[in-house]
């Protein structure tokens, strides 16, 4: 069969094209996948702003497939082990799942990328740092539970007052429990705020008022980041206090803290790290300090501003944070949407 030069031609250049065409279809892209990658938003600020951040980095630096969904700790790791989705939990606090998480990572469901939290939460009794700086020898919680007089309660005159961990939730009992056990019932008041709002208001007004407060208090958080508070040695006491204390047959310290640290983990589907290896790179360099994220949570709560804001502005004020946890190339697309 016979052909012409301009058939011979044509078909040379069809050739020539699909050669080039293949690679560029077969090119990966950032994400190395074409699955959404779903973000759990989880119920307490530092983890929904977290959200909102990896997902504008992911979606407008990397070019990946985002969604941002509805979590919470129990829920979204169950998911997560289950079905391999939410994705990415960018702080998930694994002490109240502990077992069955690890259970997770050693079948191969699921997998921690980081600590979100560099330096660990925090919980326990604080002080304003005005209160120690005039009184330097308050530095554990014994020294401050021989000094009533220095936190008056104002509803109960001779008597100190700690503000204790808003009723109903587990820190409470925890709290009761070292009241008691610190032996504090006759001179001090253990006041219930009511609620979590009403507490931070009662923080507040005393610092801004320069006035001495003991509280309860945890981090990371907007209250941390806003006010220079610092936190008591419940000292070496603790676990034998806690431990004999809630429970009632207890003649030995059993080693449990009142307010053990939590590991808060970005945790994820195990198939981000096999078929999203940059996105998982990506989230073993995001940790942030117990101060960098209180700080962020600050213009939230100044500003009333929900996560997509705080993490908006983060993100515009912070560059010198987040940028060091991309390329160049990524940063600069990320600026780009933010105008």
């Amino acid at each position: 069969m016979a052909f012409s030069r301009r058939s011979v031609l044509l078909a040379a250049s069809l050739l020539l094209g699909a050669a080039f065409a293949l690679p560029a279809q077969a090119q990966e892209t950032p994400c190395g996948t074409d699955r959404t990658i779903d973000i759990a938003e989880m119920t307490w600020p530092s983890a929904a702003a977290l959200a909102h951040i990896h997902a504008t980095i992911l979606e407008k630096g990397f070019g990946c497939s985002v969604e941002i969904v509805t979590g919470d700790t129990v829920p979204t790791s169950s998911s997560m082990l289950s079905r391999g989705t939410p994705a990415i939990a960018p702080e998930l606090w694994t002490s109240t799942i502990a077992e069955a998480w690890q259970d997770g990572i050693e079948a191969g469901k699921v997998v921690q990328l980081g600590d979100a939290i560099t330096d660990g939460t925090v919980e326990g009794w604080f002080i304003p740092r005005y209160v120690q700086e005039a009184n330097p020898e308050l530095i554990t919680a014994e020294d401050v539970i021989a000094r009533p007089e220095l936190f008056p309660d104002p509803e109960e005159g001779g008597q100190g007052r700690l503000y204790s961990c808003p009723p109903g939730w587990a820190c409470e009992l925890s709290t009761s429990a070292l009241f008691e056990a610190y032996g504090m019932e006759d001179r001090w008041n253990l006041f219930s705020p009511g609620s979590g709002g009403a507490l931070d208001a009662s923080i507040a007004r005393a610092f801004l008022r320069n006035e001495p407060i003991l509280f309860y208090y945890w981090g990371p958080t907007a209250i941390l980041g806003k006010y220079d508070a610092v936190q008591l040695d419940l000292g070496a006491a603790d676990p034998a206090i806690y431990a004999c204390n809630t429970d009632p047959e207890c003649t030995e310290p059993a080693g449990k803290t009142a307010y053990p640290s939590s590991p808060a983990v970005i945790g994820a589907a195990k198939w981000i790290e096999t078929d999203a290896p940059a996105v998982a790179e990506y989230f073993s360099r995001v940790g942030l300090s117990n101060s960098q994220i209180s700080e962020l949570l600050v213009y939230g709560d100044e500003n009333k501003a929900d996560a997509a804001a705080t993490a908006e502005n983060f993100l515009k004020t912070r560059q010198d944070v987040w940028t060091t946890w991309v390329s160049p190339e990524v940063a600069d697309k990320v600026r780009a949407s933010l105008g």
